[in-house]
């Protein structure tokens, strides 16, 4: 290491501290026993690392999830069956994660949280409900995108129990939701569609998103709760409920029958969720977000390619504007530089 004698300038000085700095900063991890070597390796490889694992985990979980509606027309069975078996597999799966991870333990979860995480589980029921009957309306493309309202929905709901601002750039993509919620409301998904079916499958997909926004707002106030923990109790919650209405009215038959169910409890709940999760814990929330739009294409890709299901130019329209608008509510942007430039309205 160099050693300036005299007064140089201060660019010198500055070098020369940061020389000294460094040559402490070797010597110490050599003497924890590092290595010259090691020390001279990029600090950043563990985020990247962590990061791409993340995508990875948030891309394989949304894939995942784009398939759903296909596993859900393909099996036959009524809706109720279907969640119901979708909770009970489910169940299978995360229940031993929890158990493994310590998650069962007493005061995990307080009386209070644990009423809220079953309120939210029965949310979250009625969405899954609402949503698969949605399919057989209105198609699963249409009704895929009209869910993605979500995000308007929660953004109220927000304003007016959070007291959470409500800016004019949310206001803007709400009224882009909307406009694009309009075309798809005027075109029919077939020519030979009857008309009431395909805005009931509307209605539905809408009271969908609602429900799904609920679950979201009682999310917020499990903050310390474990996920995995939050995602057992909400599937058990769908047992406990419907076991007594679905059980009544026999059991599923046929290979294919029980394979699609397990699929949906096992993959599309058990290990989506623990790739969301992780993913949700590698990820900044913007790229969380906008990786979540894969979602939406993929189920609009399957419903073409299985099922013929192709949109009419309007219905395109219509749902990229839906998908633009829940981007920019999702991940922020707005017509302005800076966000704190926003003007308050509510």
């Amino acid at each position: 290491m160099r050693v300036f004698l005299g007064s140089g300038s201060r660019a010198e000085h500055a070098w020369f501290m940061s020389e000294i700095l460094r040559d402490i900063q070797l010597r110490i991890q050599f003497l924890a026993g590092g290595s010259w070597r090691d020390s001279l390796k990029p600090t950043r490889i563990m985020d990247v690392n962590e990061r791409a694992r993340g995508m990875i985990e948030m891309v394989a979980a949304m894939m995942i999830c784009g398939t759903i509606g296909w596993l859900v027309v393909v099996s036959g069975r009524p809706v109720t069956q279907v969640v119901l078996w979708r909770c009970v597999f489910g169940a299978l799966v995360l229940l031993p994660i929890c158990a493994t991870k310590g998650y069962l333990r007493s005061g995990r979860m307080s009386w209070r949280q644990f009423a809220i995480a079953v309120a939210g589980g029965a949310a979250l029921v009625a969405n899954w409900l609402l949503l698969f009957s949605a399919y057989s309306k209105s198609s699963i493309s249409i009704a895929t995108t009209v869910y993605n309202t979500q995000p308007f929905m929660l953004v109220g709901l927000g304003a007016l129990f959070l007291g959470e601002r409500l800016t004019l750039a949310k206001l803007g993509w709400l009224s882009l939701s909307f406009c694009g919620m309009l075309l798809i409301v005027r075109t029919q998904s077939e020519p030979g569609a009857a008309q009431s079916n395909y805005l009931w499958g509307i209605a539905l997909s809408l009271g969908a998103a609602f429900f799904y926004a609920l679950v979201a707002l009682f999310a917020k106030q499990l903050k310390g709760v474990p996920p995995h923990l939050i995602a057992l109790v909400h599937v058990i919650v769908g047992v406990v409920v419907l076991s007594p209405l679905v059980l009544q009215g026999g059991w599923p038959a046929g290979a294919l029958t029980w394979s699609t169910l397990a699929t949906l409890g096992v993959i599309h709940t058990g290990l989506m969720y623990i790739l969301l999760y992780g993913a949700i814990q590698r990820l900044p929330t913007h790229l969380t977000g906008a990786l979540s739009f894969i979602y939406p294409i993929v189920a609009i890709v399957v419903d073409n390619v299985a099922f013929g299901h192709r949109l009419h130019l309007l219905q395109v329209i219509g749902a990229a504007l839906i998908l633009l608008a829940a981007a920019g509510m999702t991940l922020g942007w707005s017509l302005r530089r800076k966000a704190h430039e926003e003007k308050a309205i509510v």
